[in-house]
């Protein structure tokens, strides 16, 4: 069948456009990302009608296909098996147009997130999502899986920044809800079923985006605080004092930062490492001379309220990109073991008690670990890392998985914040979803691809 499915898919489509099983095995995804790239054939297709082609032969002969995008996820979405089709967007990579008047793009969903960033800044503009994999990522699989990043507690989501989007079914439907309204109340939306459902419902072809008038400025601070009621304190006093130009508000627990900052790391501490906490943060507004002087304001009424203890603030846009660098540098977590990488969303009031159950259970049940904590705290995200002994790995995930996952139950926490969920937190999804939501999750599944095709045991655990 797999020759087969090579030569009759490449006179679907063309002949350069869709790689054998040898091809397939020569891509990497690289030391972050997980993803098992087995695959009986890659198909590229150039347009939406290639696609559908595509969709359309592999339902009719019941091939599963797995869409892949920048090759960016963390959760296994993107699994293959020797008799899968790969079905990647990297040929559908074209900005169709930039309306800087409605303030939105078209797009095709192979576009690399960092390629759009840049052309629409060329228009006084801004496509405000943002995170470490943005030279890789593409917009499609950024909205395949809802992509989070560094500035949702401004702008949102992915799914608040998509005005319409093309998707194909899995029998080779092609479904358009491509509009550029805000405002679109003529029935379902319909583009929000395809949007963080990892390609199991529907491959999404072309995207309209909404954009946002290009900030003029932007102030940084790198803080130290000494617990974490300051931390959860200055949150709320910086988003009153900052006027709603607060974009940003990460915090690196001091492992993380100690990491980051020591060599052979390659960033250095812009304060000392001695702190419990460390803030990042970020306001972005349109006055110059106003912004400044209100952000260093804000500041120094925090240090004197006692919230703050040390801090460096930015004096140029290279202190900015440096500031940054500390938190995005998450390969550093590779260097004294092996990590399971976990992406959790729960109350902020509950994150101070919930770290320290994960420190005195970790320390009964993983000897030998190391652990680390950071994230987007302004949207009640974290990520946490628990290092373990590069030869225990194995043995020691689902350990750690129980550990990490079942304390969030108690307050209706998510074991997934922004990555997904794909085949690794796929056993996991009943502590943050109902019964009758995967019943109904099962029921769309169903609907819209009976014959099972579409990256097929992704997200839905097996019906009980």
């Amino acid at each position: 069948m797999t020759m087969d499915m090579v030569k009759e898919l490449r006179a679907l489509i063309g002949e350069t456009a869709v790689l054998d099983a040898a091809d397939v095995a020569t891509r990497s995804a690289g030391a972050m990302r997980p993803d098992n790239l087995q695959g009986a054939a890659l198909a590229r297709p150039a347009s939406t009608a290639e696609v559908a082609a595509v969709l359309g032969w592999c339902n009719a002969h019941n091939v599963a296909v797995v869409p892949v995008g920048g090759l960016t996820g963390l959760v296994h979405g993107a699994d293959g098996s020797a008799d899968t089709l790969m079905l990647s967007m990297e040929r559908m990579n074209r900005i169709e147009a930039i309306d800087s008047r409605q303030r939105c793009a078209t797009v095709q969903s192979g576009v690399v997130l960092q390629t759009l960033q840049e052309a629409v800044e060329a228009e006084g503009l801004i496509f405000p999502l943002d995170l470490g994999a943005r030279g890789s990522a593409t917009v499609g699989g950024n909205a395949a899986t809802n992509a989070g990043g560094n500035r949702v507690i401004r702008y949102g989501m992915m799914r608040n920044m998509v005005l319409g989007l093309e998707a194909v079914l899995a029998d080779g439907t092609v479904v358009s809800s491509l509009n550029n309204l805000i405002k679109n109340n003529a029935g379902y939306d319909l583009k929000q079923l395809f949007i963080g459902s990892e390609g199991t419902l529907g491959v999404i072809t072309r995207l309209n985006l909404r954009l946002w008038e290009a900030p003029t400025t932007r102030n940084m601070a790198l803080l130290g605080l000494e617990d974490f009621a300051s931390v959860t304190a200055l949150l709320k006093r910086m988003d009153r004092d900052l006027g709603g130009t607060l974009s940003a508000y990460e915090v690196m627990w001091q492992d993380f930062y100690r990491l980051v900052t020591t060599e052979p790391a390659a960033g250095r501490p812009p304060i000392a490492q001695d702190y419990p906490y460390y803030v990042l943060l970020e306001s972005q507004g349109a006055d110059p001379e106003g912004d400044s002087d209100r952000f260093a304001a804000a500041l120094e009424s925090a240090m004197e309220a006692g919230l703050v203890v040390d801090g460096a603030l930015s004096q140029s846009e290279s202190d900015c990109e440096r500031f940054w660098g500390l938190r995005d540098d998450v390969e550093q977590v590779f260097r004294d073991g092996y990590p399971v990488v976990f992406d959790v969303s729960l109350p902020i009031a509950e994150m101070e008690g919930y770290v320290a159950g994960l420190r005195t259970a970790l320390a009964e049940q993983v000897p030998g670990h190391h652990l680390l904590v950071f994230g987007h705290l302004g949207d009640g995200n974290l990520h946490v890392i628990v290092q373990v002994p590069h030869d225990q790995g194995t043995a020691l995930r689902p350990v750690v998985e129980r550990i990490v996952y079942a304390p969030l139950a108690a307050f209706k926490g998510s074991v997934s914040a922004e990555h997904g969920i794909g085949l690794e937190k796929q056993p996991w999804i009943g502590i943050s979803r109902g019964a009758e939501e995967l019943a109904l999750m099962r029921t769309l599944k169903g609907a819209l691809d009976p014959r099972n095709i579409l990256n097929p045991g992704k997200v839905l655990p097996p019906a009980p």
